[in-house]
């Protein structure tokens, strides 16, 4: 499995799965900044997939 590490497509769509903080938003849309915003995006990124995991399973 390969990773593209330019693709901000989930990012996207995970803004509009639930509401989020402030600077979670601004870090969703901005991209990261230093060391910090990149372990919360890998948390966000992590949500993410689970979110879309569950919406998957109720569709099934």
């Amino acid at each position: 499995m390969s990773t593209k590490w330019d693709d901000t497509s989930w990012q996207k769509e995970f803004l509009n799965m639930k509401a989020h903080s402030p600077s979670d938003a601004k870090l969703l849309m901005g991209g990261v900044k230093g060391l910090k915003g990149a372990w919360r995006l890998g948390v966000l990124h992590v949500e993410y997939e689970r979110l879309k995991k569950a919406q998957e399973q109720q569709q099934q």
